[in-house]
């Protein structure tokens, strides 16, 4: 049997988020002890420990939602608590009650269990009266606050660099899959050879996806961001890249496909498969140039002069044999479309 989950992280969580959450958590015990005499500040603890997120716009949610639960939990168990006393019975009601109210009124999972958790605390650590409960919503916002001021003060780094190497490398494979596919029908292919182009071809796919979580990911990382709208303009040219690529990956995965099921040794005596594979050549060369041309403008600056695109013009082939009329006008109709999809928007601008 397999685990279905597991407690490793694929990636290590950054050490500054470790020294934030510990900043935050022990200046909410300090402060929230001194302003709110009494027990001990779990709740101002927990809060700040919870608030504080890899970004400033997760932190302000998380906030919202550990402080609304946090209301929640301390007024039901309150009145509950005064109502039938704090047996251990009144408890698993509670958590039942807190659960219940929480789905009627479509809570998010996460303040959902913050509602009942709230709820199991202030009966088992407390006293549930009036003041306590006051004092324990006090102390949860105090807690929300500082994780909120902690996490200006200790701004996270803006997540670009990695929505960079991700769109980098899905251009490379995009690119490097282009020139396969050239090379494919530049000479014989055996089965075992077409089925690994297949397999190359369509690898390219979840790397568009994991380019468009990193880009997600950067601009989550900037929104409430102080140094937010330095870096704007850097992902939405990232973004502009991706839609780029994005139908060229699906029509290179398109023209592979029809290449290894439609292949004939005798493809390479058609007249226009050679000019094809230039023009995949080109392709990928003019995909290349769109990384160079997207690097920060500090290392454009340093670098030679601006690349010319190799896509210059449409291809126009003579009308092909009847044996490969097919994979020959599969193959010309996409590569019609990936040029204008490299050619047009460099043009608009």
């Amino acid at each position: 049997m397999r685990m279905p989950a597991t407690i490793r992280a694929p990636r290590r969580a950054p050490l500054l988020q470790v020294v934030k959450s510990a900043v935050a958590t022990s200046a909410a015990w300090l402060i929230a002890g001194f302003l709110i005499p009494g027990p001990p500040p779990v709740f101002a603890a927990i809060a700040a420990l919870l608030v504080v997120q890899p970004s400033l716009n997760q932190s302000l949610t998380r906030a919202i939602e550990r402080s609304v639960g946090v209301i929640a939990g301390v007024v039901i168990a309150s009145v509950l608590s005064i109502l039938l006393g704090t047996s251990t019975w009144v408890i698993l009601l509670t958590t039942i009650v807190a659960l219940l109210i929480a789905w009627a009124l479509r809570m998010t999972p996460g303040t959902a269990n913050q509602v009942a958790i709230s709820a199991i605390l202030v009966l088992a650590l407390g006293t549930a009266t009036p003041s306590y409960a006051v004092d324990r919503i006090l102390e949860t916002l105090v807690g929300a606050v500082i994780g909120i001021v902690v996490n200006l003060a200790i701004v996270s780094p803006v997540a670009v660099a990695p929505a960079h190497r991700a769109v980098d490398e899905l251009g490379d494979a995009l690119a490097d899959a282009l020139d396969r596919l050239a090379k494919a029908l530049e000479s014989p292919q055996t089965p075992s050879e077409l089925a690994r182009l297949l397999e190359g071809a369509r690898a390219v796919r979840p790397k568009l996806d994991a380019a468009e979580e990193a880009i997600a990911a950067g601009n989550e990382s900037l929104t409430l961001n102080p140094r937010g709208r330095r870096h704007r303009d850097e992902l939405e040219a990232l973004q502009a890249i991706l839609e780029t690529f994005r139908p060229i990956v699906t029509q290179m995965i398109g023209m592979t496909r029809a290449c290894s099921e439609r292949y004939d040794p005798t493809i390479d005596e058609e007249p226009a498969v050679p000019a094809i594979a230039d023009q995949l050549h080109r392709a990928a060369h003019d995909v290349r140039l769109r990384l160079r041309r997207a690097e920060p403008a500090a290392d454009v600056a340093a670098g030679p002069a601006e690349e010319p695109a190799a896509l210059t013009s449409q291809l126009i082939v003579l009308r092909p044999s009847s044996t490969h009329w097919i994979l020959v006008g599969s193959l010309l109709e996409d590569l019609r479309r990936i040029h204008e999809t490299l050619t047009e928007p460099a043009a608009s601008r």
